[in-house]
């Protein structure tokens, strides 16, 4: 089966090294844990259970030998979401071994060249670039395994510019 008959779910399900998500935006405040993100904005705490079936699927990933890590390119001062994503979902989805870096842009240009936006890339193969709209999830294109090398290209570059998000986290959380 080719990269383009795979839908997003069964490269998230066959992976067999590592998968690497590159996140560009601010705002996802409409694309998942919608009802979580109203908590953290009526200044509730985070709820029991909180995105477990991702740390599941995280952590069955991880004790296989299976890598899943991420950089956030970001600026500061961080948006409502931000300090919502960064405090509740990279600290408890850190706890199942999924792996986070910030680059951020702040007092810097970007590294990255513009539009590279936000993807998914499988096995340092297959990418799948992200959609969004104000927040909003519009899908997922999986693209050719020839673009494979583009996309760790901008991998490379960007966790060469990064830092772990705990150590930027203790210097920036507000």
């Amino acid at each position: 089966m080719t990269s383009l008959a795979r839908g997003l779910g069964d490269l998230f399900d066959h992976f067999e090294q590592e998968a690497f998500r590159l996140e560009t935006l601010d705002d996802y405040s409409r694309s998942g844990s919608v009802d979580a993100y109203r908590l953290f904005l009526d200044g509730h705490g985070k709820p029991a259970g909180y995105n477990a079936d991702w740390l599941e699927d995280v952590r069955g990933h991880v004790d296989a030998g299976r890598r899943m890590y991420r950089v956030h390119m970001l600026t500061r001062p961080l948006t409502p979401y931000l300090r919502f994503e960064l405090g509740w979902g990279y600290v408890t989805n850190s706890t199942a071994g999924e792996e986070f870096f910030i680059l951020d842009v702040t007092d810097r240009p970007s590294p990255l060249p513009e539009g590279v936006g936000d993807f998914w890339l499988f096995d340092s193969t297959t990418p799948a670039r992200f959609t969004y709209s104000d927040g909003k999830f519009l899908g997922a294109d999986v693209l050719p395994d020839d673009r494979g090398p583009e996309y760790a290209a901008y991998r490379d570059t960007a966790l060469a510019h990064a830092v772990p998000f705990a150590d930027w986290w203790a210097q920036h959380s507000e």
